[in-house]
């Protein structure tokens, strides 16, 4: 070790200093010339520890590259290395560099602690913060924010000191973080997050805020992330003024959002006011979940009484007693904390199976439904028995209750289950209730989730004022929807079928499910019991004079019919495929899923079974 080494430059350039002098003692890593090359510095270091022996450049000289610059002796390493340790041990402590602070005070004024004012105000009403309702939501430290310094288009008209302090993020906090870690791995979990801000500008839709959710929509769709979007807000913001915009009517956010239908799960989360453009994007999710304090409208109050159709405060509009009751809300809670809650429980029927699960003891289902045929239960109970303990999430449950719908899971894998309800019109089913059930067969089949039947139905409502909503079409629709299934699909006859509704339940006949079954209560028919007798036998029974003796005539032709139609006798004909125990349905329901494994799954994607899920 020792000698002279040169240090020669590499590329043409400037010298702009020379930090040494001949007989300079450095140590290695020591800056000994700047140089400057196309508008850009170069330091060079000593790569040794040593001694300068010359410096052939000087300030201000052009060099050439492969041109000497200086030369060091490297011999004296020991004393150098002494002169290191007594300059290292004399180091200053370094600060934080300008602009990392500036960064950190920037940010700071987009955080809940930043605005002590407006989260009070929050608070004091109740509410929680938009980042508050995201970090419950997301796993911990895994939420990152898009967009984050982004201030309202407002620069024509504010300064930009008050759009920092009362802008951030331009009223919607948006990003990419991880829910239910603890369930599903990574790419499982992975989820895309928006909450619009109520405490800015009333969380409406802005020109900068609208191009964020153009970005994350665009990045949902490429790497198919479900999404939660918390509504918030009230609509499009006519105050922005910093791009050339005349209607915002080219605005891409609501196609995109729209397109993403049917491709990954969409979850919106509504508390306080949701009006205009803030509620569109809602309503194209596939599950509303909302407080009792939600107001839901396409219009807010300066809308309506702009078109001149009165004056009305926002509470007025859309409230929940509304919205859930005609189906707009799937599930209501009691408050943002349970609506976070039960989003990323509903997601997770969405992102995979999961390991452990218990199921209830299966001898209960044989009471469930009672000796006595005309008499009502609870189906709902046959729903908890057959699914995972704890695991049923019913949507929609005040629309339409005839129907019951819901989401489950059976020794860990989630499936869809429908059921007709005999406590509403003996289950019936009406338009409302087709609509109901088709909109959920067509959930199921875009992201892969079995589907399980429970038919109890006299079939489907009749009557002039059925016919008055529109019957022929809406309860054609579960016709058309289960006809298009692919996925894992079961029909189990709980006590009724009969007619065309029997069918509908069954995805169109009898032939089309894995397996139909019936219980041994299970009576079926081409239509209801009764009213086939009248119809078959109306000459006979009007030759008989004596209104008793007819009664009677009657009563013994019905209980031949029940006796002509049940369970057993049916399955004897083979039009079902078997009747069974009821204690055998989730055993007999678990073997088709494994018997149709590789077929259909949870995969998160539509995968072309459906381009879409329609909205209602």
């Amino acid at each position: 070790m020792g000698g002279l080494t040169e240090l020669t430059v590499p590329f043409a350039g400037t010298v702009l200093r020379v930090a040494v002098a001949p007989g300079d003692v450095v140590p290695a890593g020591a800056v000994l010339l700047v140089i400057e090359s196309m508008k850009m510095e170069h330091v060079f270091e000593a790569s040794a520890p040593g001694t300068v022996d010359s410096v052939a450049v000087s300030d201000g000289d052009a060099v050439q590259a492969g041109d000497v610059l200086l030369r060091i002796d490297e011999s004296a390493v020991a004393f150098v290395a002494d002169v290191v340790e007594d300059d290292t041990a004399e180091e200053a402590t370094v600060g934080v560099r300008p602009e990392l602070a500036e960064l950190r005070a920037r940010v700071a004024t987009t955080l809940d602690d930043g605005r002590p004012a407006a989260t009070e105000r929050r608070h004091a009403g109740g509410r929680r913060t938009a980042r508050e309702n995201i970090e419950d939501l997301c796993d911990p430290d895994s939420f990152e924010e898009y967009g984050g310094l982004v201030i309202a288009a407002q620069r024509a008209r504010r300064g930009a000191e008050d759009l920092v302090a009362n802008t951030p993020a331009d009223g919607l906090v948006a990003g990419i973080g991880r829910v239910n870690g603890d369930l599903f791995d990574t790419e499982r979990s992975r989820c895309a997050v928006l909450s619009y801000d109520y405490s800015v500008l009333a969380g409406t839709q802005g020109q900068m805020n609208h191009r964020k959710k153009d970005r994350l929509f665009e990045l949902v769709e490429r790497l198919r992330l479900p999404v939660v979007l918390f509504a918030e807000g009230g609509g499009g913001r006519p105050g922005d003024t910093d791009m050339a915009v005349v209607t915002g009517l080219d605005t891409e956010a609501f196609a995109l959002f729209g397109a993403l239908s049917g491709k990954v799960p969409l979850i919106g989360v509504v508390s306080g006011r949701c009006f205009a453009g803030n509620a569109a994007l809602l309503g194209c999710c596939h599950v509303i979940i909302a407080t009792p304090d939600a107001n839901i409208g396409m219009g807010g109050p300066a809308m309506i009484e702009g078109g001149g159709l009165g004056v009305y405060r926002p509470e007025d509009i859309g409230p929940v007693s509304v919205q859930v009751p005609n189906g707009v809300v799937d599930v209501l809670c009691t408050d943002e904390r349970e609506a976070v809650e039960v989003a990323r429980r509903y997601l997770a029927y969405f992102q995979g199976d999961v390991r452990h699960w218990t199921a209830p003891e299966q001898d209960h289902l044989r009471e469930v439904v009672p000796p006595d045929r005309r008499r009502v239960y609870d189906v709902h109970r046959a729903m908890e028995l057959l699914a995972d303990e704890e695991s049923v999430l019913e949507l929609r449950p005040s629309f339409a209750p005839g129907m019951v719908t819901a989401l489950a899971r059976v020794e860990g894998r989630a499936v869809g289950v429908i059921a007709n309800n005999p406590r509403h019109l003996a289950g019936a089913i009406d338009a409302a209730n087709a609509d109901k059930a088709a909109r959920f067969l067509q959930l199921c089949e875009a992201f892969g989730l079995p589907i399980l039947s429970l038919c109890d139905t006299p079939g489907f409502m009749v009557g002039p004022e059925a016919e008055e909503t529109a019957l022929v079409r809406h309860v054609s629709r579960m016709f058309v929807v289960g006809a298009s299934l692919t996925v894992p699909f079961a029909c189990v006859i709980l006590r009724k079928a009969y007619g065309l509704g029997a069918q509908a339940m069954a995805g169109g006949s009898f032939r089309r499910p894995l397996f139909t079954v019936a219980w041994p209560t299970g009576e079926l028919g081409g239509m209801g019991l009764e009213g086939a007798v009248r119809l078959g036998f109306r000459r006979e029974l009007d030759l008989i004079d004596d209104p008793v003796e007819r009664a009677s005539a009657f009563d013994a032709m019905v209980a031949r019919a029940y006796e002509h139609g049940k369970a057993v006798h049916v399955a004897e004909h083979f039009e079902i495929d078997d009747v069974i125990d009821p204690a055998a349905t989730r055993q007999r329901f678990v073997h088709a899923l494994d018997a149709a494994a590789g077929r259909s799954g949870t995969s998160g994607g539509s995968d072309g079974r459906r381009p879409f899920v329609d909205t209602w």
